[in-house]
């Protein structure tokens, strides 16, 4: 019995080994039965990880899924982003747990590419800041310019006037930077006159769609970026009160990260994204990015010879060496 046990056991792995070689034999090789005019995907050249740290602006938006999207379908490219505060981001990238980094506070920018973390800095789009809040607009603040609206808000705030309180993101982002910045304009310390003015003023510590929420919650007054507040709207009775001014515009830019700094960064595939970011392709793709729900494009994509002088200042279509 044993042996032919074994003997059956022999005969099953010959068969085996048999349909394994005609699996193999009847395999396509490449070009044979394929449809007419049809496209061979291959893997591109560049594909491989990108890890991006970014804001939260872009992420509260949905421009960074699309992004994903677009890009990753393009080119295999797998994008990781880790949405934080711009402060965070950089030093994220500081670090050398990033790639590249999409953000949008120019002067904490320009340190970060001073210190040799940074290198290739380009612009992508910018778009404005506005200063939300209560319909009722209990500070009075309707018509002025942004920083004559700061100074009013801290006045009202700091004499109790009823239903008046400032909401701030407080975590070193983009929209913090340029919250302290108008403050400053206002003719105020941030640090010794603003953090304690006292209960009207409350510092989150939260991204920009919770900050958005928390001021509705607290029926107060924040500065935010267009793109959030729009992508927001449905859910706040917070409108916008103060739209218009030079102080209030908002430029993003992407910064690869060093190889000097960090050898082992994808150096290759940070200057490929900001390519295709500043291409035609990349560009409208972001100038398109919301108007079909919001009737408006959330961002605006920059073009030479715009990018190059006030207020922007910056490199926009220039492409970045590989």
């Amino acid at each position: 019995m044993k042996t032919n046990v074994t003997i059956l056991s022999a005969g099953a792995i010959l068969v085996l080994l048999v349909l394994a070689m005609f699996a193999g034999c009847t395999g396509t090789a490449p070009g044979e039965n394929e449809t007419p005019g049809a496209t061979v995907t291959t893997p591109a050249a560049g594909a491989g990880v990108l890890k991006i740290a970014t804001t939260t602006s872009l992420e509260n938006t949905g421009l960074l899924a699309e992004l994903e999207r677009v890009y990753e379908g393009k080119t295999g490219m797998d994008l990781q982003f880790i949405a934080q505060g711009t402060g965070q981001a950089l030093d994220t990238a500081r670090r050398g747990d990033v790639d590249l980094v999409l953000v949008h506070a120019p002067a904490l920018e320009e340190e970060f590419v001073d210190e040799g973390y940074g290198i290739n800095p380009r612009c992508i789009a910018y778009n404005f800041f506005i200063i939300v809040g209560p319909e009722s607009d209990p500070a009075g603040i309707k018509g002025m310019d942004p920083v004559e609206a700061f100074k009013t808000i801290y006045i009202a705030g700091t004499n109790n006037t009823p239903g008046v309180a400032f909401v701030s993101r407080g975590d070193n982002s983009g929209t913090h930077v340029q919250e302290r910045t108008l403050w400053g304009e206002a003719g105020y310390d941030y640090e010794k006159e603003i953090l304690d003015a006292g209960a009207w003023y409350v510092d989150a510590g939260k991204g920009m769609g919770d900050t958005l929420i928390l001021a509705d919650e607290k029926n107060a007054y924040t500065l935010t970026d267009e793109g959030t507040y729009l992508s927001f709207k449905d859910r706040l009775a917070l409108v916008p009160v103060i739209e218009e001014g030079t102080e209030l515009m908002n430029r993003y830019t992407a910064i690869a990260v060093s190889p000097e700094k960090h050898p082992d960064t994808n150096a290759k595939g940070a200057a490929d994204f900001i390519n295709w970011l500043i291409s035609d392709e990349g560009k409208e793709l972001v100038g398109d990015f919301g108007t079909a729900e919001f009737g408006k494009p959330l961002f605006i994509p920059l073009y030479p010879p715009e990018c190059t002088g006030p207020p922007f200042n910056c490199i926009c279509a220039e492409p970045v060496p590989a």
